[in-house]
C-alpha cells in the first residue's frame, strides 16, 4: 500500500512539474505585457484599478484579468463583498472608467 501512495506522489510531482512551468511561463508573459502597456501609457497601473474598483464595489479581490475588447484594454476584477457575493467589476484600463459592474452570484 505504501508502494503504490509513494509512485501516486511521485506520479503527481512529475505532472506538476511538467504543467506548471508552461503556466508560469504564460503568466511572466503577461505580466511583461501589461508593464510594457504601463510603461507606454496604454493603460493604468493595477494599483490604480484595484483603488478605482473599489469605489465602484468595496471587498476581497479574488481575481484580476486584463483582455483586448473591442479594441480596447479591459481590467476585469471579481470582487468578494462582505455579504459573501461575487461581482464582476469591468474598467477600461487606460482611463479607469467604470464599464460594468455585475453580480455573479
Amino acid at each position: 500500500m505504501l508502494k503504490k501512495a509513494s509512485y501516486l506522489v511521485v506520479l503527481s510531482f512529475i505532472s506538476l512539474s511538467v504543467i506548471l512551468p508552461g503556466a508560469i511561463s504564460h503568466a511572466d508573459d503577461d505580466a511583461y505585457r501589461a508593464r510594457q502597456l504601463q510603461l507606454q501609457g496604454d493603460i493604468l497601473p493595477l494599483e490604480k484599478i484595484i483603488e478605482l474598483a473599489a469605489t465602484f464595489k468595496s471587498g476581497q479581490i479574488l481575481e484580476t484579468d486584463l483582455e483586448r475588447d473591442d479594441g480596447r484594454y479591459v481590467y476585469e476584477l471579481e470582487i468578494l463583498d462582505n455579504k459573501g457575493q461575487v461581482w464582476e467589476v469591468e474598467l477600461d484600463a487606460r482611463t479607469g472608467e467604470l464599464i460594468e459592474l455585475e453580480n455573479e452570484d
